[in-house]
């Protein structure tokens, strides 16, 4: 019992103090943030999807934070410019991104020219949002259902806004799982121009995140047939994912999975590589606090930038199993199919 008791003791005593040290590490790491500035970089021009959720969650984070966070632009080579910038960054914790996971996913596998970062290495403090993508067609389309697109003779012509945004290899995926005939328009300006061309019937589909998808559909100028991944939307519960669409071969729910891990990646929230842990715990939590307050969700939901929470650790797994997780062979079709989102 004595042994049992002295044990015990030393097991407390031990508590105390690494609770007391971590009281005394967090003391440190908020002080060391008081009054100073945070830059939030965004890899893309202003008004943009990441540019908004950026000023959406700035002013909250302030507030937690008890510093002043500022939105900068550096866009450039689709997103790359920012986080090369990030990745080679004082690990200091003044320097943080809203970034697309996705796309920077993509760069990494296939090598793109410009990358100069490991997404395997980031510090990693949420996810804040990988909404899934959703088939739209024309609102007068006669075509109803994923089997009725599949009869379709002619071509599909798919809508995107650039050879390596999400409407583009969201398409070429599709396109290949399905062993559909397709050309893929990467000319328009942004995703609202592309969906137009939907519309008028200049182009026969476009794959949006759901978002956007819920806005065209109220408004009538488009309709969803399916749901790109295995979860269904929040906005579209009556439309079947296209695992329950249509029944798919191995090959087929591969390239589908695939692409839906690479999605959930979706808007990272990162700083620079080796942070202090410490000083990365702080954040975690602050971040964590900033993105459940309700008033911040409440203003999301009014703009429809829909605030999901993922931990830093989920989010690092997720990307460790995109770019560290993909066989040579796999990476050389990833490539392929990616080159035809540009072949339009």
């Amino acid at each position: 019992m004595a042994t049992f008791t002295s044990a015990s003791r030393i097991l407390l005593a031990t508590t105390a103090c690494m609770a007391a040290l971590l009281s005394a590490a967090s003391a440190e790491d908020k002080a060391y943030y008081q009054g100073k500035t945070v830059r939030m970089i965004v890899g893309s021009g202003p008004g943009g999807g990441y540019d908004v959720f950026s000023r959406l969650i700035a002013p909250y984070l302030s507030r937690v934070l008890g510093t002043t966070v500022v939105v900068e632009n550096q866009p450039g080579a689709g997103g790359l410019t920012a986080l090369n910038r990030l990745y080679a960054a004082p690990p200091d914790g003044y320097l943080l991104s809203l970034s697309n996971g996705t796309g920077a996913a993509f760069a990494q596998i296939t090598g793109q020219k410009g990358v100069r970062f490991d997404l395997a290495k980031f510090s990693y403090l949420a996810t804040v949002g990988a909404p899934p993508a959703l088939w739209m067609l024309a609102a007068d389309s006669p075509i109803k259902t994923v089997d009725q697109a599949l009869l379709r003779k002619e071509k599909w012509r798919w809508a995107a806004s650039g050879s390596t945004s999400g409407l583009a290899t969201g398409a070429a995926f599709a396109c290949e799982a399905l062993k559909m005939q397709c050309q893929i328009v990467a000319g328009y300006k942004g995703s609202n121009e592309a969906a137009i061309a939907v519309t008028r019937g200049e182009m026969d589909a476009i794959n949006l995140p759901e978002s956007s998808a819920n806005h065209l559909q109220r408004t009538k100028q488009n309709m969803a047939i399916a749901t790109m991944g295995r979860t269904k939307s929040r906005f579209f519960p009556d439309q079947p994912t296209i695992f329950e669409a249509v029944k798919l071969d191995a090959d087929a729910e591969w390239l589908f999975d695939f692409y839906d891990n690479v999605s959930n990646l979706g808007r990272i929230m990162v700083a620079a590589p080796n942070m202090p842990p410490t000083r990365l715990a702080y954040l975690h939590a602050a971040v964590k606090e900033t993105l459940a307050e309700p008033q911040l969700i409440a203003e999301g939901e009014r703009a429809e930038r829909i605030i999901e929470y993922l931990g830093p650790n989920e989010t690092l797994a997720n990307a460790k199993k995109v770019v560290s997780e993909v066989t040579a062979e796999q990476k050389a079709r990833i490539i392929k199919i990616l080159e035809s989102a540009g072949s339009d």
